[in-house]
Protein backbone atom coordinates (compact mmCIF):
# COMPACT_ATOMS: atom_id res chain seq x y z
CA UNK A 1 0.00 0.00 0.00
CA UNK A 2 1.27 3.46 -0.84
CA UNK A 3 2.61 5.34 2.19
CA UNK A 4 0.98 8.55 0.94
CA UNK A 5 -2.51 7.16 1.65
CA UNK A 6 -1.73 6.59 5.32
CA UNK A 7 0.07 9.94 5.62
CA UNK A 8 -2.94 11.72 4.11
CA UNK A 9 -5.20 9.84 6.52
CA UNK A 10 -3.31 11.24 9.53
CA UNK A 11 -3.56 14.71 8.01
CA UNK A 12 -7.31 14.37 7.56
CA UNK A 13 -7.69 13.24 11.18
CA UNK A 14 -5.61 16.19 12.41
CA UNK A 15 -7.52 18.70 10.27
CA UNK A 16 -10.85 17.26 11.45
CA UNK A 17 -9.78 17.74 15.08
CA UNK A 18 -8.67 21.27 14.20
CA UNK A 19 -12.07 22.04 12.69
CA UNK A 20 -13.77 20.61 15.79
CA UNK A 21 -11.70 22.89 18.02
CA UNK A 22 -12.46 25.98 15.96
CA UNK A 23 -16.17 25.11 15.88
CA UNK A 24 -16.19 24.79 19.67
CA UNK A 25 -14.55 28.22 20.00
CA UNK A 26 -17.18 29.80 17.75
CA UNK A 27 -20.01 28.00 19.54
CA UNK A 28 -18.87 29.55 22.85
CA UNK A 29 -18.41 33.12 21.61
CA UNK A 30 -21.21 34.24 23.98
CA UNK A 31 -20.24 32.00 26.91
CA UNK A 32 -19.24 34.00 29.98
CA UNK A 33 -15.45 33.93 30.60
CA UNK A 34 -14.86 31.22 27.97
CA UNK A 35 -11.21 30.85 26.94
CA UNK A 36 -10.47 29.93 23.33
CA UNK A 37 -8.52 26.75 22.65
CA UNK A 38 -5.67 26.40 20.15
CA UNK A 39 -4.53 22.98 18.84
CA UNK A 40 -0.82 22.11 18.87
CA UNK A 41 0.29 20.08 15.82
CA UNK A 42 3.23 17.67 15.74
CA UNK A 43 4.74 15.50 13.04
CA UNK A 44 4.73 11.75 13.65
CA UNK A 45 7.77 9.53 14.07
CA UNK A 46 9.98 9.31 10.97
CA UNK A 47 11.13 6.11 9.30
CA UNK A 48 14.91 6.25 8.90
CA UNK A 49 15.79 4.69 5.56
CA UNK A 50 19.34 6.00 5.92
CA UNK A 51 20.67 7.53 9.11
CA UNK A 52 22.38 10.94 8.89
CA UNK A 53 26.11 10.77 9.67
CA UNK A 54 26.78 7.33 8.18
CA UNK A 55 30.02 6.70 6.32
CA UNK A 56 29.61 6.17 2.57
CA UNK A 57 31.52 3.66 0.44
CA UNK A 58 34.24 6.23 -0.31
CA UNK A 59 34.86 6.86 3.39
CA UNK A 60 33.09 10.23 3.66
CA UNK A 61 30.29 11.08 6.10
CA UNK A 62 26.85 11.22 4.51
CA UNK A 63 25.81 14.90 4.81
CA UNK A 64 22.09 14.14 5.03
CA UNK A 65 20.08 11.04 5.78
CA UNK A 66 16.96 9.65 4.15
CA UNK A 67 13.93 9.92 6.38
CA UNK A 68 10.33 9.21 5.38
CA UNK A 69 7.64 11.12 7.23
CA UNK A 70 4.53 9.42 8.57
CA UNK A 71 2.13 12.33 8.82
CA UNK A 72 0.93 14.58 11.62
CA UNK A 73 -1.36 14.64 14.61
CA UNK A 74 -2.65 17.05 17.27
CA UNK A 75 -0.47 16.55 20.35
CA UNK A 76 -2.47 18.80 22.68
CA UNK A 77 -4.89 21.68 22.89
CA UNK A 78 -3.73 24.83 24.66
CA UNK A 79 -6.19 27.12 26.39
CA UNK A 80 -5.45 30.80 25.73
CA UNK A 81 -6.04 32.54 29.08
CA UNK A 82 -6.12 36.15 27.93
CA UNK A 83 -8.84 38.21 29.57
CA UNK A 84 -12.11 38.86 27.79
CA UNK A 85 -13.96 42.17 27.65
CA UNK A 86 -15.79 43.40 30.75
CA UNK A 87 -19.53 43.99 30.38
CA UNK A 88 -21.56 46.03 32.85
CA UNK A 89 -24.73 44.69 34.42
CA UNK A 90 -27.26 45.71 37.07
CA UNK A 91 -26.91 42.52 39.10
CA UNK A 92 -24.94 43.15 42.34
CA UNK A 93 -23.83 39.52 42.31
CA UNK A 94 -22.16 39.76 38.91
CA UNK A 95 -18.41 39.69 39.51
CA UNK A 96 -15.35 39.85 37.27
CA UNK A 97 -11.65 39.38 38.01
CA UNK A 98 -9.40 42.06 36.53
CA UNK A 99 -6.12 40.17 36.22
CA UNK A 100 -5.00 36.74 37.36
CA UNK A 101 -7.13 34.45 39.44
CA UNK A 102 -10.15 32.21 39.73
CA UNK A 103 -13.20 32.07 41.99
CA UNK A 104 -13.61 28.95 44.14
CA UNK A 105 -16.80 26.90 43.92
CA UNK A 106 -18.06 23.98 46.02
CA UNK A 107 -18.71 21.48 43.22
CA UNK A 108 -19.34 18.46 45.46
CA UNK A 109 -19.24 17.24 49.08
CA UNK A 110 -15.43 17.02 48.98
CA UNK A 111 -14.54 18.70 45.70
CA UNK A 112 -13.69 22.25 44.69
CA UNK A 113 -13.75 23.83 41.23
CA UNK A 114 -12.35 27.07 39.87
CA UNK A 115 -14.00 29.52 37.50
CA UNK A 116 -13.76 33.02 36.07
CA UNK A 117 -17.46 33.06 35.18
CA UNK A 118 -18.78 35.45 37.79
CA UNK A 119 -22.45 35.51 36.79
CA UNK A 120 -23.66 34.64 40.31
CA UNK A 121 -27.01 34.86 42.09
CA UNK A 122 -28.43 34.20 45.55
CA UNK A 123 -30.27 30.97 46.42
CA UNK A 124 -33.18 30.50 48.84
CA UNK A 125 -30.85 30.27 51.85
CA UNK A 126 -28.84 33.41 50.98
CA UNK A 127 -25.76 31.67 49.62
CA UNK A 128 -24.14 33.14 46.49
CA UNK A 129 -24.23 30.44 43.80
CA UNK A 130 -23.74 30.03 40.06
CA UNK A 131 -26.44 28.97 37.61
CA UNK A 132 -25.93 25.30 38.57
CA UNK A 133 -26.38 25.99 42.29
CA UNK A 134 -22.70 25.53 43.14
CA UNK A 135 -21.75 27.75 46.07
CA UNK A 136 -19.14 30.51 45.96
CA UNK A 137 -16.51 30.06 48.69
CA UNK A 138 -14.72 32.58 50.88
CA UNK A 139 -11.08 32.55 51.95
CA UNK A 140 -11.84 30.30 54.94
CA UNK A 141 -13.52 27.68 52.77
CA UNK A 142 -17.04 28.58 53.85
CA UNK A 143 -19.95 29.79 51.78
CA UNK A 144 -20.64 33.46 51.09
CA UNK A 145 -24.03 34.02 52.69
CA UNK A 146 -26.04 37.23 52.56
CA UNK A 147 -29.38 37.29 54.41
CA UNK A 148 -32.61 38.06 52.62
CA UNK A 149 -33.01 41.23 54.73
CA UNK A 150 -30.02 42.84 52.99
CA UNK A 151 -30.98 45.95 51.03
CA UNK A 152 -27.66 47.22 49.65
CA UNK A 153 -24.77 44.87 48.92
CA UNK A 154 -21.21 46.03 48.31
CA UNK A 155 -18.32 43.81 47.20
CA UNK A 156 -14.93 45.52 47.37
CA UNK A 157 -12.02 44.95 45.00
CA UNK A 158 -10.29 42.83 47.67
CA UNK A 159 -13.33 40.55 47.96
CA UNK A 160 -14.72 41.91 51.24
CA UNK A 161 -18.52 41.68 51.31
CA UNK A 162 -20.67 44.17 53.21
CA UNK A 163 -24.38 44.86 53.25
CA UNK A 164 -26.99 47.11 54.83
CA UNK A 165 -30.39 46.18 56.15
CA UNK A 166 -33.43 48.41 56.46
CA UNK A 167 -32.80 49.09 60.17
CA UNK A 168 -28.99 49.56 60.22
CA UNK A 169 -26.83 52.60 59.56
CA UNK A 170 -23.52 50.74 59.86
CA UNK A 171 -22.75 48.06 57.24
CA UNK A 172 -22.48 44.42 58.21
CA UNK A 173 -19.18 42.93 57.00
CA UNK A 174 -18.75 39.21 56.39
CA UNK A 175 -15.83 37.77 58.38
CA UNK A 176 -13.97 36.35 55.35
CA UNK A 177 -13.56 37.87 51.88
CA UNK A 178 -14.37 36.04 48.65
CA UNK A 179 -11.60 33.54 47.88
CA UNK A 180 -9.37 33.96 44.86
CA UNK A 181 -6.79 31.45 43.67
CA UNK A 182 -4.06 31.44 41.04
CA UNK A 183 -2.06 28.65 39.40
CA UNK A 184 1.50 28.46 38.15
CA UNK A 185 0.24 26.90 34.92
CA UNK A 186 -3.46 27.71 34.39
CA UNK A 187 -3.30 26.05 30.96
CA UNK A 188 -2.81 22.76 32.81
CA UNK A 189 -6.23 22.96 34.49
CA UNK A 190 -8.77 20.36 33.42
CA UNK A 191 -12.02 21.74 32.00
CA UNK A 192 -15.13 20.18 33.54
CA UNK A 193 -17.64 22.13 31.45
CA UNK A 194 -19.90 24.99 32.57
CA UNK A 195 -16.82 27.21 32.83
CA UNK A 196 -15.39 25.21 35.75
CA UNK A 197 -11.82 23.92 35.95
CA UNK A 198 -10.20 21.42 38.28
CA UNK A 199 -6.67 21.16 39.59
CA UNK A 200 -4.22 18.73 37.95
CA UNK A 201 -0.58 17.83 38.43
CA UNK A 202 0.20 19.98 35.38
CA UNK A 203 -1.50 23.10 36.78
CA UNK A 204 0.20 22.90 40.16
CA UNK A 205 -1.46 23.56 43.50
CA UNK A 206 -3.76 26.58 43.91
CA UNK A 207 -2.05 29.63 45.38
CA UNK A 208 -4.08 31.57 47.95
CA UNK A 209 -3.97 35.33 48.21
CA UNK A 210 -5.96 38.53 48.52
CA UNK A 211 -7.68 39.96 45.49
CA UNK A 212 -5.95 43.04 44.12
CA UNK A 213 -2.67 42.36 45.95
CA UNK A 214 0.64 40.66 45.12
CA UNK A 215 -0.28 39.81 41.54
CA UNK A 216 -3.82 38.60 42.26
CA UNK A 217 -6.55 40.17 40.14
CA UNK A 218 -9.00 42.63 41.68
CA UNK A 219 -12.68 41.77 41.93
CA UNK A 220 -15.06 44.15 40.15
CA UNK A 221 -18.74 44.21 41.10
CA UNK A 222 -21.51 44.75 38.51
CA UNK A 223 -19.35 43.34 35.71
CA UNK A 224 -18.89 39.98 34.01
CA UNK A 225 -16.05 38.81 31.81
CA UNK A 226 -16.97 37.85 28.28
CA UNK A 227 -15.46 35.19 26.02
CA UNK A 228 -12.01 35.98 24.58
CA UNK A 229 -12.94 34.44 21.21
CA UNK A 230 -12.27 36.78 18.28
CA UNK A 231 -14.89 35.85 15.68
CA UNK A 232 -13.02 37.35 12.72
CA UNK A 233 -9.80 35.56 13.68
CA UNK A 234 -11.60 32.25 14.17
CA UNK A 235 -13.35 32.54 10.79
CA UNK A 236 -10.04 33.12 9.03
CA UNK A 237 -8.56 30.12 10.86
CA UNK A 238 -11.63 28.08 9.91
CA UNK A 239 -11.18 28.88 6.21
CA UNK A 240 -7.48 27.97 6.37
CA UNK A 241 -8.29 24.68 8.13
CA UNK A 242 -10.95 23.87 5.54
CA UNK A 243 -8.54 24.48 2.67
CA UNK A 244 -5.88 22.34 4.37
CA UNK A 245 -8.44 19.54 4.71
CA UNK A 246 -9.36 19.81 1.02
CA UNK A 247 -5.71 19.74 -0.09
CA UNK A 248 -5.00 16.71 2.09
CA UNK A 249 -8.05 14.97 0.63
CA UNK A 250 -6.63 15.58 -2.85
CA UNK A 251 -3.54 13.64 -1.77
CA UNK A 252 -5.80 10.64 -1.22
CA UNK A 253 -7.33 11.13 -4.68
CA UNK A 254 -3.90 11.40 -6.32
CA UNK A 255 -2.67 8.23 -4.61
CA UNK A 256 -5.85 6.42 -5.67
CA UNK A 257 -5.37 7.47 -9.29
CA UNK A 258 -1.79 6.18 -9.23
CA UNK A 259 -2.99 2.83 -7.87
CA UNK A 260 -5.59 2.66 -10.63
CA UNK A 261 -2.87 3.16 -13.23
CA UNK A 262 -0.80 0.38 -11.67
CA UNK A 263 -3.84 -1.88 -11.66
CA UNK A 264 -4.40 -1.34 -15.38
CA UNK A 265 -0.90 -2.47 -16.35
Amino acid sequence: MMRSLWIAKTGLDAMQSNLDTISNNLANVSTTAFKRVRPIFEDLMYQNLREPGLISSNGNFVPAGLQAGNGSHIASTMRVNTAGAMVHSDNPFDLAISGNGFFMLQTGPNSVGYTRAGNFMRDSTGNIVNSNGQQLLDSSGGTVNIPSTATTIEIASDGKVSYYTSNTLVPNILPSPIAIRTFVNPTGLSSSGAGIYTETLSSGSPQAGTAGQNGFGAITQYYTEQSNVNVAEELVTLIAAQRAYEITAKSVTASDQMLQKLGQM
